[in-house]
């Protein structure tokens, strides 16, 4: 490929010279260390380092061209320096143009918001592989190319790195691609140039305010995805009509706009927008049953997914392949054959005759749904005491099921929502294990100081053990029979940052090897 190809639709600072124009290039990196003879490099400034320092060892590896917002350095001969009005989007170009523009060939559903994403996105892409769909997938847990799964390191990835994945997805023969996009993503310009057919939009809860600084600053991130990321807006949003910014995300936004909710008040208030609505709704042990109303039908529903954020989670699934085209009663008889999804509220079972549940939940309100979901079963199990039921075993000495929470908050990140978390999880917790996430570079026991603020300022007994594993183990052997032990923060996770070293750690391991110590074995 010439470089004027490769520059197609960058805006440029300067223009380059009609000679450089047809240089041909082999490649480009983001990544210097990864740059080979002949290949372009792109100078972005990441949240720790700088491109442009590195620009000398792009050269050095092999770059013939470099682009990038900062005029060119001297003495930097035989290189051909492209000035780019701004690198991060020049990337997403680039790599776009690189790689043939494989998204314009794929049906894109972007999915934004604080929780759900990956759940949403993991129900999603099942109701389209149902309808006959093939279909990539791009999230928090992994990633899905047709029936390919791999390692997900980025929620979402890099501009460069993702064009790629579409390119891997157009080969395997993939029409549509189901994306969670953070709001590190659409701040950054990873997702710039991609046309996304539906955009979905879950909720807004503190979170990632070392990044965004403001709430004001991760909304607006988050509406990015709704005006469009630079390849014009979505052609429909599907939006939680119960959030109070769901308003925000979609003001102006000239397309189809299809809601969903799970109180009966919205009908009023929609009268008239579409609307899908979960009526009549009940917990059950099992799962959840609800009547789904749409603007002129309504259908009976059932679905072993747990409580009602993830009755949320399946209307925004549904709503957005409603918005694809997709039949609705293809739609409506795969509801409950819906698996659920590794690390959210996920069950690890030994034989013992408590409840152990794994999930990701780390933001004050993703932990509040899960410790109220367990409350709900705290409750159930002391309406079922003396049934067959595993988790409905009362205590033989007589005292109610209670939730043992067990939980820390991670290092170099939103410091604000650490206080947060200790207060909502003493709220709804009869007892909290106060215990290390993934500290990076902070020192966990200062950490855990920073969550005992909120703790303190409540009554609910606690205990604090730095050493997740220990903790892990102290839960297992606080609980009678009967209580719900709560692992919350790394769900799907199977590691644990400490300083700059990822070092294998998985909840699900740690609670199975606890409860084999305490001599339960299926």
């Amino acid at each position: 490929m010439d470089l004027k190809t490769l520059l197609e639709q960058i805006e440029l600072v300067e223009p380059v010279a009609p000679s450089a124009e047809q240089i041909s290039i082999q490649g480009l990196h983001y990544d210097s260390r990864r740059i080979q003879p002949g290949q372009a490099f792109v100078a972005i400034r990441g949240e720790v380092a700088d491109g442009n320092d590195f620009v000398g060892a792009a050269v050095k590896n092999g770059a013939i061209a470099v682009l990038s917002e900062q005029p060119a350095p001297p003495g930097l001969d035989g290189v051909c320096w492209v000035r780019v009005a701004q690198a991060r989007r020049a990337l997403a170009t680039a790599s776009a143009n690189w790689f043939g523009r494989p998204a314009g060939r794929l049906k894109l559903v972007g999915i934004t918001g604080t929780n759900g994403k990956t759940t949403t996105a993991f129900l999603t892409e099942s109701l389209l592989r149902a309808a006959g769909w093939r279909t990539g997938l791009i999230g928090t847990v992994e990633y899905h190319v047709g029936g390919e799964v791999i390692a997900s390191p980025h929620t979402t990835p890099e501009s460069y790195d993702l064009q790629a994945l579409f390119a891997r997805m157009v080969a395997a023969g993939c029409t549509a691609a189901v994306m969670e996009v953070s709001s590190h993503a659409l701040a950054m310009d990873r997702v710039w140039g991609c046309h996304f057919d539906v955009a979905v939009f879950s909720n807004l809860t503190q979170d990632h305010l070392d990044f965004h600084r403001t709430m004001a600053a991760y909304r607006d991130a988050k509406r990015r995805l709704f005006e469009g990321t630079g390849a014009g807006a979505p052609n429909a949003a599907v939006v939680n009509a119960d959030d109070p910014a769901g308003e925000e995300m979609v003001a102006g936004f000239a397309g189809r706009r299809l809601w969903y909710s799970a109180r009966a008040e919205a009908v009023r208030s929609r009268r008239n927008d579409e609307l899908l609505l979960a009526g009549d709704l009940r917990m059950l042990p099992t799962g959840v049953r609800f009547q789904l109303q749409g603007p002129d039908w309504q259908a009976p529903l059932e679905s072993s997914l747990l409580a009602r954020v993830n009755v949320y989670n399946l209307l925004a699934a549904i709503g957005t392949v409603l918005a694809l085209g997709v039949d609705r009663e293809k739609v409506l008889a795969e509801v409950p054959r819906l698996p659920r999804v590794r690390g959210r509220f996920e069950r690890v079972y030994a034989g013992q005759p408590f409840t152990v549940v794994v999930d990701y939940a780390h933001t004050p309100d993703a932990l509040v749904n899960v410790l109220e979901l367990a409350r709900e079963m705290v409750s159930g199990s002391e309406a079922l005491a003396g049934t067959e039921s595993t988790d409905a075993v009362r205590n033989p000495g007589g005292l109610r099921p209670r939730i043992i929470t067990v939980f820390g908050c991670g290092g170099d990140r939103d410091r604000g929502k650490r206080p947060l978390m200790g207060e909502a999880a003493a709220r709804l917790s009869d007892l909290v294990v106060v215990t290390s996430d993934n500290p990076r570079s902070e020192d966990p026991r200062l950490i855990m100081n920073d969550i005992l603020v909120g703790l303190q300022r409540t009554s609910t007994p606690r205990l604090v053990e730095p050493d997740r594993r220990m903790a892990i183990a102290l839960a297992m052997h606080e609980a009678r029979p009967g209580d719900v032990v709560v692992l919350a923060g790394k769900g799907h996770e199977d590691y644990q940052i400490i300083g700059t070293e990822k070092q294998h750690f998985d909840d699900r391991e740690e609670a199975l090897k606890a409860l084999q110590e305490l001599g339960y074995v299926l």
